[in-house]
């Protein structure tokens, strides 16, 4: 009998488990098949439907919000991405769209709807004039399993939001998603020249999308995502090792433990972070705090990464290694936009005072 240790993902919690193991389970059952295609990412979607999370929007109770990312990013990172995208674009809604528009909205979700938000312009930027779209969307996640986006139109301070029926399959193309990781969400191109824009679908005023805290400031909820898939991809690791009978050497035990430490020091931080946008925090605070649970949960997922190589070797990177897997899958979605740029933000919020040093701990 293996008598290794076994290692707990998540630290000791008063917060009680927003998914069940069984649901875990089977997101993380079904993340290899998803990833070659021969299983819909759709079907994942649902354990989330049947665990009553497509109405969440992480304004309520941010604190479970972040626990369920963590738990869903631990058991299959592709699916969490979409949920997060889900999420964003419905706290956006009922921020700024009416109350007819959020209704909406929430009856396209109990109707089987999937939201996302789709920001990121192609060759042509995506406009309306006269009240016809024009233009397409790149990095759209999950073409075929979003059957509603959130889309930015035109670029700036102005920038416009508009809730956009996506079903239309030969608008979307997936076949340039070449990435060797995230490969599950099927994200792609998006054209939407041609579409009626009707003034319903407007939400909120043009430059309400970048308004903070709630524009960069929501970017805890990437974080939540990378830790939790730090956690799963360390959980994986102490799995193989324990089947091999080698995770009670020293040396194994203190290079898993290491990483594990700062993890959990990151789920703490993105916890801070998500309970501060239900605080009396100023909003640069706010936004400070989200960004250096972003980019101090990267640096932990990148070390977890290097450390889970060191541990399995080759077995590592065999083409069906579970570890080697979830380590593509984080890669590629640990490269979020303007790392720079958020840090020098955060640093010059954050070092501007003795009193804005103390953040939200203060």
């Amino acid at each position: 009998m293996n008598s290794a240790p076994r290692f707990d993902p998540f630290p000791p919690s008063s917060q009680p488990d927003v998914l069940s193991q069984a649901a875990r389970s089977a997101l993380r059952k079904a993340a290899p098949d998803e990833e070659a295609g021969t299983a819909p990412i759709s079907a994942s979607i649902d354990i989330l439907r049947d665990a009553g999370l497509m109405l969440e929007d992480g304004a309520a109770s941010p604190l479970r919000t972040a626990h369920a990312l963590m738990q869903i990013g631990a058991a299959n990172l592709s699916v969490g991405r979409l949920w997060e995208g889900h999420v964003n674009a419905l706290r956006l809604i009922r921020l700024y769209g009416s109350p007819a528009q959020a209704e909406h909205a929430k009856q396209v979700i109990k109707d089987g709807g999937l939201l996302g938000v789709w920001g990121a312009n192609g060759g042509t930027p995506t406009t309306a004039e006269y009240g016809v779209l024009q233009g397409e969307k790149i990095f759209a996640s999950g073409l075929g399993t979003v059957t509603h986006a959130l889309i930015t139109l035109n670029s700036g301070a102005q920038v416009q939001l508009a809730l956009i029926d996506v079903t239309a399959p030969k608008r979307g193309d997936a076949t340039q998603w070449d990435m060797l990781g995230m490969r599950a969400t099927a994200s792609g191109t998006y054209n939407f020249s041609g579409l009626p824009l009707g003034e319903d679908a407007l939400i909120g005023a043009p430059g309400d999308y970048l308004k903070e805290p709630h524009f960069i400031g929501g970017v805890w909820r990437i974080a939540a995502l990378q830790a939790g898939a730090a956690a799963g991809l360390i959980d994986a690791a102490a799995s193989t090792l324990r089947d091999m009978d080698r995770l009670e050497a020293e040396a194994q035990l203190a290079r898993l433990m290491q990483v594990l430490m700062r993890v959990w020091a990151g789920m703490a931080l993105v916890e801070r972070a998500g309970q501060a946008n239900v605080g009396d925090h100023e909003g640069e605070t706010i936004v400070g705090t989200s960004i250096a649970a972003r980019l101090y949960t990267e640096e932990v997922a990148l070390d977890t990464i290097k450390a889970v190589e060191q541990s399995l070797g080759l077995r590592h990177f065999t083409a069906s290694s579970e570890t080697g897997r979830m380590a593509r899958d984080l890669s590629v979605y640990l490269r979020q936009a303007a790392r720079d740029a958020f840090l020098q933000r955060a640093a010059g919020q954050a070092l501007s005072s003795e009193k804005a040093t103390w953040g939200v701990f203060g």
